[in-house]
């Protein structure tokens, strides 16, 4: 499209109709409304940073008839130049092997559809099972407790993610992603994803998109397996060869990606001992914190919390503790549930999830405090694993050894007292949860962080310290603790091996793994 500018930071107020827009880009351009062809919203942001006046703002990329208009705009809003860009996958030379995807999440998947798009006929293996199948094998363990290692909220199709909010947002800047939002939509994500500043798929909307990206890939030429697990790799000459499946079926291949998800603590162990590059790398645990739903949109959005046009609310806090390391919240649900999110017999881990609607009676995030390669008492590359599952161990033990969650008021906490009763805010998390103090199960220094930032974070927003908010522990799963390293190129120490996504520390969302997927589909397509 010629002619294009993006104008950014137009606001409208809530009564507002969106067809304003056009008024707005004429007066912002000072041109008649007739000079603006035509426009586009890019992106549309909620700013309640002024309670009384809760706004929209708005991007958007006008179509005008002359770009002289770049000489004459306002020069309060900010205005320029938009290129058009078309990200393409170009064909490939076949292969004399075909590559294997190791993995089924975001980077798996599109790294998947790159290379069945490029015409290489790529095999995607999954260790869990299909979404309808993981479905149900994941709600029994929230109604009986009864665990699968194999297939859980970390493994099975759609990776970890698709038991989550399928939150898009990400503050990486590069081409790929609207392709990849556009990609999401042709599966069935909701279209308001290409334009909102917080966009979300939702749980349930998530798990027909990822069956429907499966389809493509089937319809493309490639072949997906579910419940096949790679045990092992045939490597000669520092090249790999063969990759062994289910400790039994040896497949031939040259090109093998690695989107394990960071969960794959066989997988990271295997490698290790085939002398894969891999160094241990700092991540986060904490705790889950709830809160009603209602009292976190009045918060937010003050007197215009029960407006039509507003959704439930959002919140992102950091402290940098003086004394303490810095507590951030992450993995933000609103209207969400915390799940349980183990993928270990005798380990409880949090997460939280939400469906697109984000109607549920609490709001719930990820209260984290930063763990560095020095915390875990080993220089070893897999020391953040043992140190994970440490305390994912202590978890479990205090919630009772039955996969339910131990839990504690925020005021209980506070005091240094273990909670006896539920208040006003009732746990989401199924199986269930057991009230005790959380104090055994994080390192000391996360809990005096932990207690030392949550009365600053209520400095801004004012019900976050409420002392029947309820946390849950423990949220041990906020990035990998392994990095297995790669050269430009994509390739690991081992030819034709490629570390991709966020198992192996190359992104921190679905959308940066998605990108990651494409960039190292991209160096096998270029081979």
């Amino acid at each position: 499209m010629d002619n294009l500018i993006r104008i950014e930071e137009i606001s409208l107020d809530l009564r507002d109709e969106e067809s304003l827009l056009k008024d707005r880009i004429a007066e912002i351009l000072a041109l008649p409304i007739t000079e603006i062809l035509s426009y586009q919203v890019v992106k549309r942001a909620v700013d309640s940073r002024q309670k009384s006046k809760v706004v929209f703002v708005y991007s958007v990329d006008a179509q005008v008839k002359d770009l002289k208009v770049l000489k004459t705009w306002n020069p309060r809003h900010r205005v320029r130049l938009q290129v058009p860009y078309v990200y393409q996958i170009k064909a490939a030379s076949p292969l004399s092997k075909r590559p294997i995807v190791v993995g089924s999440g975001p980077s798996g998947l599109f790294a998947a559809l790159a290379l069945a798009k490029a015409g290489l006929k790529p095999l995607l293996i999954e260790r869990g099972q299909n979404i309808e199948a993981r479905l149900e094998t994941v709600n029994n363990f929230f109604k009986s407790g009864e665990f699968n290692p194999q297939s859980n909220i970390q493994f099975g199709e759609g990776g970890a993610g698709t038991f989550s909010d399928g939150k898009l947002y990400t503050l990486i800047n590069d081409p790929r992603s609207h392709y990849v939002f556009s990609e999401l939509v042709l599966a069935g994500a909701p279209e308001d994803i290409l334009t909102s500043a917080t966009p979300h798929i939702g749980t349930d909307k998530l798990r027909d998109v990822v069956k429907n990206l499966r389809h493509k890939i089937t319809q493309l030429g490639g072949e997906v397996r579910f419940e096949t697990t790679l045990s092992s790799l045939e490597i000669k000459d520092n090249q790999i060869v063969a990759a062994i499946f289910n400790d039994a079926e040896r497949v031939e291949t040259k090109h093998l990606i690695l989107a394990t998800g960071h969960s794959a603590r066989d997988t990271y162990a295997m490698l290790y001992e085939k002398e894969v590059a891999m160094v241990a790398k700092p991540f986060a645990i904490g705790l889950r914190i709830e809160h009603s739903r209602e009292e976190i949109n009045k918060a937010q959005y003050g007197p215009s919390w029960q407006h039509p046009k507003l959704g439930a609310a959002k919140y992102k806090l950091v402290e940098h503790v003086m004394g303490e390391r810095s507590v951030y919240t992450f993995c933000m649900c609103p209207g969400g549930l915390v799940v349980a999110a183990a993928s270990e017999v005798g380990g409880v881990v949090t997460n939280g999830m939400s469906y697109y609607s984000q109607s549920g009676t609490n709001s719930n995030s990820a209260l984290l405090v930063p763990v560095m390669p020095s915390d875990f008492g080993s220089d070893h590359p897999l020391s953040g694993i043992a140190f994970q599952r440490f305390w994912e161990q202590k978890a479990y033990e205090a919630g009772g050894a039955n996969y339910q969650a131990p839990a504690q008021l925020v005021g209980d906490f506070l005091a240094g007292r273990p909670s006896a009763k539920l208040g006003r805010i009732k746990p989401t998390y199924l199986p269930g949860v057991k009230l005790t103090s959380l104090d055994s199960c994080l390192p000391d220094y996360v809990i005096s962080s932990l207690k030392k930032a949550l009365p600053l974070m209520a400095r801004k927003i004012s019900v976050f310290a409420d002392p029947e908010a309820l946390l849950t522990g423990i949220e041990t799963r906020s990035s990998s603790p392994v990095r297995l390293t790669r050269d430009a190129n994509c390739q690991s120490n081992i030819l034709g091996l490629y570390p991709c996504g966020e198992g192996a520390g190359y992104a921190g969302g679905i959308v940066s793994s998605a990108i990651d997927g494409l960039r190292v589909a991209e160096a096998i397509i270029s081979h």
